[in-house]
């Protein structure tokens, strides 16, 4: 599947594919996270907010560029050298798997980010869902705080290995700047990097003098605007490391990408990072520039992202403030998908054989029970199958993992009730853990989590899981995927209780870093290409280049093993990252085939699951 940009309770992020398929349909379901999904008439993010978002931002840049932008400066604060109370200090301690490790590349004692957020104006709500994208990053290295950048108080940057601000509010006119004038000062006077993201960078430069900042930058952020000839372009590319990047923004919620001027002779060298380039005309801008201990994003690079998608830059420049020694290594890894007590022995013996004969160790997906409830592939008779009930089925468990499998557990039932979810109400077809259903227009649309959702009620289905696991004789299983990689935030948290880590795609809601109440509608989905430690204090292992579709389906193109080589080889700009994708094993071995083959080809090195906790 090739994954174009979701609408996640209605927030523009896309976290890729996780599907089924049954009787030889297309994959039924909407593989959690999906790049087609609109927001349900429940959201309370949509298009319409980001295209309103958008289009606010370029009013006030178009009227920052006539010099008609007024700037109400942030009220002056103490200094307060207590932790404040809206700061959430995240993983503080370095993840386990990484400690002792002479060769682990994350998490090295001491390394912490702070990562400060936009909550002000009528979009700052949006200022939390980025941070958590990027605080999730940034768990790969060692501890995370995030906070307000309003709550800001004078030093606070010294504290940490790096600083990140992502400037999502774009303060002036009706909105009073809430970035305090210390922070602007400690960006410029620190030797600490501090990686800059969208909005407000001109607003630093005024409050330090202008002429301060291109002196030790070397470019001029109040001579820099999004639009250039009156419009943001068709930016439809980002090449970096010599990996051309997708850039897939829907028309009207493009926002587009800051043009620095840089200030020539005389002044500092600026490095250009990432280049953006424009479909259209063919013209190139700086997408990411750095000089002295500032790097700075022109846009937020969340929004809108696929497998091949611009933000594997994002994703790879963290290394260079958090882990700059890292060394290259491209890892690869595969699970196959869906397995049940359904499934035919035959064929997971095949992909055994064939994942032996090339001595490539993989994960195996397994879901415990299998239940048609409405008899939908029977003739209107129900049917529920255990793995107890299906020997042959677990026969085949046993060989695959005599022969370089590790178990994975993949739900309960990966189904809800007796009701379509949104399709059967089978098996492998629908959500478990959150709802859903398919529009007129062929969407799958996310609906929020189930009325009776709660800790205990996740917890009750994993305790009912891993007893199934145990009455078939086999041991229990340490990793989990969500079934269609969608639940809610108390069901990450106990998921995480349960296993040690989660291989998959996630959704993180608003409330979770400030505190609030969690609110089910507003969400950003997110994949990784390395091992993260999330904001839900999780270990999650990455699923970063989807999954082969032989068929199209639910507004997807069909995506091929040339797809998924594609995607890995745009992911070999992150310097230790992984390419990693699943496939089910319905399908002939020969698909499977064609797109290791290919990975390999590129130098990647084939990995357990277990492997990818460094």
């Amino acid at each position: 599947m090739s994954v174009v940009g979701a609408l996640l309770g209605g927030v523009a992020f896309s976290t890729g594919a996780e599907a089924a398929a049954r009787g030889g349909r297309p994959s039924a379901a909407s593989r959690g996270l999906d790049a087609a999904a609109a927001p349900g008439p429940s959201s309370a993010v949509g298009p319409a907010d980001l295209t309103a978002w958008n289009a606010a931002r370029l009013a006030d840049d178009r009227e920052r560029h006539a010099h008609r932008l007024t700037v109400t400066p942030a009220p002056a604060r103490a200094t307060v050298a207590a932790p404040k109370a809206a700061a959430s200090t995240l993983n503080e301690t370095a993840p386990k798997a990484a400690a002792g490790d002479p060769n682990a590349t994350a998490g090295a004692a001491g390394t912490s980010a702070l990562v400060l957020y936009d909550t002000t104006g009528p979009y700052g709500y949006l200022g939390e869902l980025y941070a958590m994208a990027v605080a999730n990053l940034a768990g790969h290295f060692g501890s995370v705080t995030a906070e307000p950048v309003s709550g800001y108080t004078a030093s606070t940057v010294e504290q940490y290995t790096a600083t990140f601000y992502i400037g999502s509010t774009y303060y002036g006119g009706a909105v009073p700047d809430a970035v305090p004038a210390a922070f602007y000062q400690d960006a410029m006077t620190t030797a600490k990097p501090v990686t800059w993201i969208g909005d407000n960078v001109w607003n630093m430069a005024t409050a330090v003098g202008i002429e301060n900042f291109k002196k030790k930058y070397g470019w001029d952020p109040t001579n820099s605007y999004f639009e250039a000839n009156g419009s943001v372009g068709t930016i439809n590319q980002v090449t970096y490391k010599s990996q051309s990047l997708t850039r897939k923004i829907p028309a009207g919620q493009d926002g587009g990408v800051l043009h620095p001027a840089l200030a020539g002779a005389g002044y500092p060298q600026v490095t250009q990072l990432a280049q953006a380039v424009d479909g259209t005309t063919g013209a190139t801008s700086p997408w990411a520039i750095r000089s002295a201990n500032l790097s700075y994003v022109g846009e937020i690079p969340f929004s809108y992202v696929s497998e091949s998608d611009r933000v594997i830059a994002f994703e790879d420049l963290l290394f260079d403030s958090l882990a700059p020694a890292t060394t290259q290594r491209h890892r690869a890894f595969v699970r196959l998908e869906d397995i049940s007590p359904d499934s035919d022995p035959t064929q997971l013996r095949a992909m055994a054989d064939y994942l032996a004969s090339q001595n490539i160790p993989y994960g195996i997906n397994v879901i415990p029970v299998y239940t048609d409830p409405k008899g939908a592939y029977d003739n209107g008779v129900p049917r529920t199958v255990t793995l107890a009930q299906a020997p042959d089925v677990v026969a085949a468990l046993r060989y695959m993992l005599q022969h370089g499998a590790v178990l994975m557990n993949h739900g309960y039932t990966h189904q809800y009730g007796n009701v379509d979810n949104p399709y059967t109400g089978v098996t492998g077809d629908d959500f478990e853990f959150f709802r859903a259903h398919v529009d007129a227009a062929d969407n799958v649309v996310y609906d929020g989590p189930p009325a009776e959702d709660s800790t205990a009620w996740a917890q009750n289905r994993v305790t009912s899981a891993l007893a199934a696991f145990a009455a078939a004789g086999l041991l229990r299983p340490t990793l989990w995927t969500t079934p269609h990689y969608a639940a809610s935030a108390a069901d990450y948290r106990a998921f995480g209780q349960n296993y040690t880590a989660r291989l998959e795609r996630s959704l993180y809601f608003a409330g979770t870093l400030s505190g609030a109440p969690v609110n089910a509608g507003r969400y950003i989905g997110q994949f990784f290409p390395y091992r993260v430690t999330d904001v839900y204090g999780t270990t999650v292992l990455p699923e970063d280049i989807g999954n082969y579709e032989p068929l199209p389906y639910n507004n997807h193109p069909a995506r091929l093993p040339a797809d998924l080589i594609a995607s890995a080889k745009a992911n070999l700009a992150v310097r230790d990252g992984v390419a990693s994708f699943f496939y089910h094993p319905y399908y002939d071995v020969a698909p499977l085939q064609q797109t290791i083959d290919g990975i390999r080809a590129l130098g990647y090195t084939f990995v357990g699951p277990n492997d990818l906790a460094d």
